[in-house]
């Protein structure tokens, strides 16, 4: 459905300016999807200090009656053979196990879970009712550009949001090269065994407000940890052949992978390592689960 754009006196409130400079992207010391290292300019942008809210969503919801991807059946005849309790309006809800179980079969953990949306995360028995001020999650690419076209902004590219996440520092986290500082925990990841032990020595079991924490230099909050967060640029294996998407809309480039960046409450040592600025992963555009959100960018 088309989305109508939203009359807002200040595109910027709650944006931090990001200005014009050079970086060193990627990593070569972690997973090879981050290689090589390399210089990369990047122009002036405002980025959104914080992961856009269940709060900012649901505005968009009410103004423009959007509905999801997550709250849409598939249709049948898009994946003939499979079974028919995929096609109901649902998503992918991470369910921990009661132990141990081999970690090279994400199907262990994650399962679908039919009427699970941004209102109900985990299933139609949770609400987001005091979480207003918690990441959305269970938006899909086409729900994040959708929100996008009526807020004004845009999806940062892989580029951006990576250079917006190191703070002004070339440290491994945006605050340093350790991940407790102090005995203080700055960011929203898992501790223990992945994924049937969680101390949540952090402070949470599953996703934290978006102002959780401390701010990076650049004044922006979690964006290591807490939940993975959609960008612009079509996914490929290395860190430097990176593609900016158009603009794909609900029913085209639906199988495409895109980049998501920044790790989640369900990174592990022990399993994904993934909560630092220059980690990836690819993420289909059509997927939604409970721990992918997004945030925004200005251009001048």
């Amino acid at each position: 459905m088309g989305v109508i754009a939203r009359s807002t006196p200040d595109l910027r409130a709650g944006m931090i300016s990001v200005e014009a400079g050079s970086f060193i992207m990627g990593s070569n010391n972690y997973y090879p999807e981050e290689r090589p290292e390399h210089q990369e300019g990047v122009s002036a942008f405002s980025i959104d200090q914080c992961a856009v809210t269940n709060n900012d969503f649901a505005a968009f919801v009410n103004e423009t009656d959007y509905v999801t991807t997550a709250e849409i059946p598939l249709d049948p005849e898009s994946a003939p053979g499979m079974s028919p309790k995929y096609f109901a309006a649902g998503s992918l809800v991470f369910t921990a196990t009661d132990g141990p179980v081999p970690l090279n079969d994400f199907r262990n953990w994650w399962k679908f879970i039919a009427s699970a949306n941004w209102r109900h995360p985990e299933g139609p028995e949770s609400t987001i009712d005091d979480r207003g001020e918690y990441p959305v999650v269970q938006v899909s690419l086409i729900d994040a550009l959708a929100y996008c076209d009526w807020s004004g902004k845009s999806l940062p590219t892989e580029k951006e949001w990576e250079y917006a996440a190191r703070g002004g520092i070339d440290t491994v986290y945006p605050w340093g090269d350790e991940l407790v500082l102090n005995e203080r925990h700055r960011a929203n990841t898992w501790q223990g065994e992945f994924p049937w032990q969680n101390s949540q020595a952090d402070g949470y079991a599953g996703a934290a407000p978006v102002n959780a924490y401390g701010a990076t230099g650049y004044g922006t909050f979690n964006m290591i940890g807490n939940v993975w967060e959609w960008t612009a640029d079509v996914y490929t294996n290395d860190h430097n052949s990176s593609k900016s998407c158009c603009t794909p809309k609900r029913g085209a480039n639906e199988g495409q992978n895109m980049v998501v960046k920044g790790g989640s409450f369900l990174c592990a040592p022990s399993y994904c390592k993934r909560y630092r600025r220059t980690a990836r992963s690819p993420q289909e555009a059509r997927s939604s689960t409970n721990h992918l959100g997004f945030r925004c960018v200005l251009r001048p």
